[in-house]
């Protein structure tokens, strides 16, 4: 099953040894069953076939599926959100590959604990035995020199370095050290695959006192996880034991409602209302109202909405709704998109609502989008019409001698810049006019300009 990054069961080196750093000298085998553990500990997959989710790294011909396959361990970088089994497919590589398994919390370590795992390492190695894994859980809260402790010992071939992190390795792990590891993107859990893993808890009777959910209470569940696996067996866990206070063995929709409360979206991700509240922030944007804009988005991340998600969207209100008339704003939801990459939440959650304001109160202009579709339907009905020879490139002689390229007017070396009466058009199209700049923004300067450009057009005919 994806995602059950909780800390690992393991014995410490010594008792002077920080509670960042953890080893294991065997393989991982499956431990006996125990209520006193997490149901996410209990139920973390013991081999790849147990596996949920990621299959786009896992599946039959896949990078990671293939690298298990090898024997070959390679250093590497688990970058995906909470959940998602970087901590897992960590530990299923040391199994895979009988190697000693070191993990480091880099939440909780230093360069103390780095050292202890090199000391370890190199005990191992000495005594010629299995491999070592050094995994680091959370690697983008070491600083440079402590990510650069592991640089020698990577190259050296003393152990493999597999790094877990949530954020951006591009921003956040040193070229250097992200230069020798290779970076594996996981991806949220999809619904399907979270709803498998409440099938694979009621089916193993992991939690007794939890004897069947119906179907709403499930969609509301997942909905919830929002792709973490962790989050929806902790829920669980949660349920469980309201459930046996309660003597309920069904877990309802109404039930639920009642025990988790305000722990449960305001929304289901990806039903009516979640689309509903998108859409009247974007018609709050296109209407040019930024408290209603500001409301509406703040309901959402309130709710739990991703906030890359939110960042996709008002991009795509920037050019829709926006476009040429400030320009400015699609620049603006990039650099938002890329503070909360930087960032993460709450203070990139700042950027995303300064472009949700800024969005709200810049002109506005459909043009753009309007020409985009319309270029598109025209495109699609149309007939693949030949380029005009003029309008071709000649790089050899031959297509010379075949007029690619004659007649062709430099527009440089035009008056102002501009071949009057040229056509661009296949032969025989007429100016279809896809862009119509509206009278706002900078769209009123760029409509001045084309009406000029037509003039002068219309005067060499």
């Amino acid at each position: 099953m994806g995602g059950l990054d909780s800390s690992i069961a393991a014995v410490s080196l010594a008792p002077a040894f920080s509670s960042a750093f953890r080893f294991q000298t065997q393989p991982f085998v499956k431990a006996a069953s125990s209520t006193h553990q997490p149901l996410a500990e209990r139920l973390r997959p013991q081999n790849l076939g147990e596996v949920i989710g990621q299959q786009h790294l896992l599946g039959e011909g896949m990078p990671l599926r293939i690298a298990f396959e090898s024997g070959q361990p390679h250093s590497c970088i688990l970058w995906g959100p909470p959940g998602v089994g970087k901590t897992t497919i960590a530990r299923l590589m040391a199994s895979s590959f009988d190697a000693h398994f070191i993990t480091i919390s880099a939440v909780l370590g230093g360069v103390k604990d780095i050292r202890e795992a090199v000391e370890q390492a190199s005990i191992w190695q000495a005594q010629g035995g299995r491999r070592t894994i050094v995994f680091v859980d959370e690697v983008h809260r070491f600083n440079k020199s402590q990510q650069d402790a592991f640089l020698p010992h990577v190259e050296s071939g003393l152990f493999t370095f597999i790094g877990a992190t949530t954020e951006n390795p591009s921003f956040e792990v040193n070229s250097a050290l992200l230069s020798r590891a290779v970076v594996y993107v996981l991806q949220p859990l999809g619904e399907a695959d979270l709803k498998q893993i409440v099938d694979k808890v009621l089916a193993e009777n992991a939690l007794p006192a939890i004897a069947a959910i119906d179907a709403q209470a499930v969609d509301r569940l997942v909905a919830y996880a929002d792709g973490d696996a962790r989050r929806l067996l902790n829920t669980l866990e949660s349920l469980s034991v309201a459930a046996r206070a309660e003597k309920v063995s069904e877990v309802t929709d109404v039930w639920l409602l009642k025990v988790l409360g305000e722990r449960l979206r305001r929304y289901d991700k990806g039903g009516e209302q979640f689309y509903d509240t998108i859409s009247a922030l974007h018609k709050s944007v296109r209407g040019s109202d930024p408290d209603a804009a500001l409301y509406w988005f703040m309901r959402m991340l309130d709710g739990g909405a991703e906030p890359r998600y939110m960042a996709r969207r008002l991009v795509r209100m920037a050019s829709e709704d926006i476009g040429l008339a400030d320009p400015r704003a699609l620049r603006l939801a990039l650099d938002a998109a890329e503070v909360y990459e930087r960032l993460g939440s709450p203070e990139g959650e700042l950027a995303l609502a300064q472009c949700v304001i800024y969005l709200a109160v810049a002109p506005k202009s459909n043009a753009v989008y309007k020409a985009f579709n319309e270029a598109k339907a025209f495109i699609s009905k149309d007939g693949t019409r030949p380029v005009p020879l003029h309008l071709r490139n000649a790089p050899t002689k031959l297509m010379k001698q075949l007029d690619y390229g004659k007649n062709y007017r430099y527009a440089h070396d035009e008056e102002d810049g501009f071949a009057a009466g040229e056509n661009y058009f296949p032969e025989g199209m007429q100016a279809p006019g896809f862009y119509r700049p509206v009278n706002r923004g900078l769209e009123m300067k760029i409509a001045e300009k084309l009406e000029q450009l037509r003039v002068k057009n219309d005067s060499k005919k």
